[in-house]
């Protein structure tokens, strides 16, 4: 690291290197993506340990990189048997546990590790012979200060707060310390992105003093406020840019597309063998209106599973269809987007579809049907077209492409949304459909700049589903039982699903799991259920014998998924054991069972969207959620939440509460990392809330945010190039 900060100070734009040197930045790039002093400022502590507190030892996960506070007991060194040299072994305790530390041929070691010294100790935590050791552990021990016991100043030092940092086995916590001190003692005078105003009616401090606070703290109450200080950073730049966005989509000219009188919008209404739901019928209003207005529409419609988002997404389509304009859905898998054009046509009925020629674009078609298809969208004959990434190709041209429509969102990055709206001579209209019900929080987080419309009914006739844990960690014996119900509903003539998270060996159904829960599931030692292993268990079942089973997976080919998935629409087909593949979409109203083996490797919205595909007839649903996780883990808290409630919404903020972190602006959401550092979406919604409202009153006075440099200059640091490029192409 270099001695001494450049004169005049540094900006947060500056680069580590010129202010740590080559190796200490490197070192945090590699770690962490972090390349500025802005950035590593806002790699915060995740919490603090005092000097005189101990860490709970016992408690200390094994094989995980854990920082703790601790003393040391004794100091012992004993030869190795095996070969020359010597081990350095230090027991340290909390007051309780015991760990040892052991080093390898460094007896110098013993100078420094004195009984009753105390310090921070990182490292990987593993066993041997019974007892919890770190083995070369890194480490740093608190400097005696020379005051007296028992005095006010021996007790403020004891209790100043250490900051414990994210850290990895290369990087330990109190060398990113020393990093963000030789940083914070760099930094030029810093202006503040948040007005005096404003930070005074929420008793806030500056900005500068928050980042002292957060990373150089004397106290609790220092901590608190900074932090509260720095969330409210956060949301208020992230509000910020989210309004700003939503205000330039409404700046832009889209071409108004309203239905014709007696048109096909009309006809297509008057011919449905059903009422629309309340839901259904408010929601078509709003889009309705976006549609008929000159600014491109931006509307998320987020639905209970089989609640009809299809239907009133097919209806904007023929709206748009009778402006002369065409349609184009995009769907994440072969399957639904198959699925798509053979409900889309069923639903038009025959003479609606000959005038509208709804069209498949996949990636495997084969030459001469994508050669048609091609020309029937270039040509504009196809009203409505529906296909996977293949759709963003070169090759697909539209002849005016008025309405995009987005099946399943957080399937799709934001350049891939960005590659299909590109495809129209004006700014299409665009409709966004999720299945997986968004929290408020989330919605103001993540879709601020969008219109969010929300469809809970479900249609009526409509049979219930009842769902069951079958935990086999407590129950190995019911796992007969399973196939016995499977049997009982094939009895009746139905038929049923049975979904693993794997095909064969340990190997996850891409797109199976969310990042987090796969780091979970790659913790486990258990062997993951298979396609290939299910579906031997089901076929050598005796009260299965007869039946037909047959697999559906990511590995097969378009024609040999779309074969399987029709003779099982058909009846041909009894039993289909599957992976993720039919979570959204699916649509057969004779399946009434689903069994999800190893259903703790699955998040809380897959599990309710696999429960979705049941109960969509008039046919009762049975959903059995068989489990091998332990009792009391987060992991069967998720599938027991699961199986209390049909209630999508209730759902997904128990999943909210359950995750650690929550990925608001990540993977799933925009193609990239997660920008949030303090704020969490599940704790702070009515700060959110209320920075919001702040940001909207800022931008009506000043949309440009000319008057505010700073706040400006912090929208363009704060939100990495992922999240950045998420709020640009919406």
């Amino acid at each position: 690291m270099t001695d001494a900060p450049p004169p005049g100070g540094i900006g947060l734009d500056a680069k580590l290197s010129g202010v740590l040197g080559g190796r200490t930045a490197g070192a945090l790039t590699k770690a962490f993506g972090i390349e500025t002093a802005g950035q590593l400022l806002q790699h915060y502590p995740r919490r603090y340990a005092r000097r005189g507190e101990l860490t709970a030892l016992a408690e200390l996960p094994l094989d995980e990189h854990v920082t703790i506070v601790a003393e040391v007991l004794e100091v012992r060194e004993r030869t190795m048997r095996s070969r020359r040299g010597s081990i350095l072994e230090a027991s340290i305790s909390d007051g309780t546990g015991i760990l040892t530390l052991t080093f390898f041929n460094q007896a110098w070691r013993s100078r420094e590790l004195k009984p009753g010294v105390r310090g921070v100790f990182a490292g990987k935590v593993g066993a041997y012979q019974g007892k919890r050791q770190l083995a070369h552990p890194d480490y740093e021990l608190f400097a005696e200060q020379e005051l007296d016991v028992g005095s006010e100043e021996a007790r403020r030092w004891a209790e100043t707060p250490v900051p414990i940092y994210p850290a990895t086995s290369t990087l330990a916590s109190w060398q990113i310390a020393a990093a963000i001190e030789l940083v914070l003692d760099a930094l030029g005078p810093l202006d503040d992105p948040v007005p005096a105003e404003l930070r005074r009616e929420r008793s806030l401090e500056g900005y500068r003093a928050a980042l002292e606070g957060v990373h150089r703290p004397e106290s609790e109450g220092q901590t608190r406020l900074a932090r509260r200080t720095l969330r409210f950073h956060e949301a208020f730049a992230l509000q910020t840019a989210l309004l700003q966005r939503r205000a330039e989509l409404r700046r832009a000219v889209a071409v108004s597309r309203e239905p014709r009188p007696g048109g096909l919008l009309e006809r297509f209404d008057a011919a449905l063998p059903f009422e629309l739901t309340d839901d259904q019928r408010s929601v078509g209003e709003e889009i309705s209106t976006d549609l008929a207005a000159t600014a491109p529409m931006n509307r998320l419609v987020q639905g209970e599973v089989g609640s009809g988002k299809t239907l009133v997404a097919l209806r904007a389509m023929l709206a748009v269809a009778d402006s002369g304009g065409q349609a184009a859905l995009l769907a994440p898998t072969e399957v639904l987007a198959a699925q798509h054009v053979r409900s889309i046509a069923r639903m038009l009925g025959p003479m609606l579809s000959a005038e509208l020629l709804p069209t498949l674009v996949t990636g495997q078609l084969g030459a001469a049907e994508r050669r048609k298809a091609l020309l029937r969208t270039a040509a504009g004959q196809s009203r409505i077209v529906v296909g996977t990434h293949a759709l963003l190709g070169d090759k697909v041209e539209f002849a005016d492409l008025g309405l995009v429509v987005v099946d399943e969102q957080h399937r799709f990055g934001v350049e891939q949304r960005e590659a299909l709206r590109r495809k129209g001579r004006t700014p299409p209209h665009v409709l966004v459909l999720t299945a997986t019900p968004i929290p408020r929080t989330v919605a103001m987080t993540v879709f601020g700049d969008l219109d969010v419309s929300t469809i809970r009914q479900l249609p009526a006739g409509r049979a219930g589903i009842e769902s069951h844990v079958v935990p086999l960690a407590l129950r190995p014996g019911w796992r007969p039982r399973i196939w016995s119900r499977l049997a009982e509903e094939l009895e009746q003539g139905r038929q049923g699903f049975v979904v693993v998270p794997a095909i064969e060996g340990a190997q996850l159904e891409a797109g199976g799991l969310d990042p987090e829960e796969a780091a979970e599931a790659a913790e486990d030692a258990r062997p993951l259920a298979t396609v290939v292993d299910t579906l031997a268990e089901a076929r050598a079942h005796p009260q299965l014998a007869g039946r037909r089973v047959e697999a559906l997976h990511g590995r097969m080919s378009a024609d040999e998924k779309d074969a399987a998935m029709q003779e099982f629409a058909g009846g041909a087909i009894d039993v289909l054991v599957a992976t993720t593949v039919i979570e959204v979409g699916v649509d057969v109203p004779n399946a009434s069972t689903m069994i999800v083996f190893d259903a703790d490797r699955f998040g809380v919205s897959q599990l309710h969207q696999l429960r979705g595909r049941i109960g969509r007839g008039g046919v009762p649903g049975v959903c059995l959620l068989v489990t091998g996780a332990e009792p009391g883990s987060v992991a069967l808290e998720r599938v027991e939440a699961v199986a209390a409630t049909l209630d999508g919404f209730e759902l997904a903020r128990v999943d909210l509460e359950l995750r650690r972190e929550g990925d608001v602006l990540g993977e799933r959401q925009s193609g990239g990392r997660s920008s949030l550092k303090l704020l969490r979406v599940a704790h702070d919604g009515e700060l959110i809330a209320d920075a919001r409202t702040a940001a909207a009153g800022i931008l009506a006075d000043d949309p440009t945010l000319a008057s505010h440099p700073a706040l400006a200059a912090a929208l363009r640091r704060r939100l990495d190039e992922e999240s950045a490029s998420f709020l640009a192409k919406g």
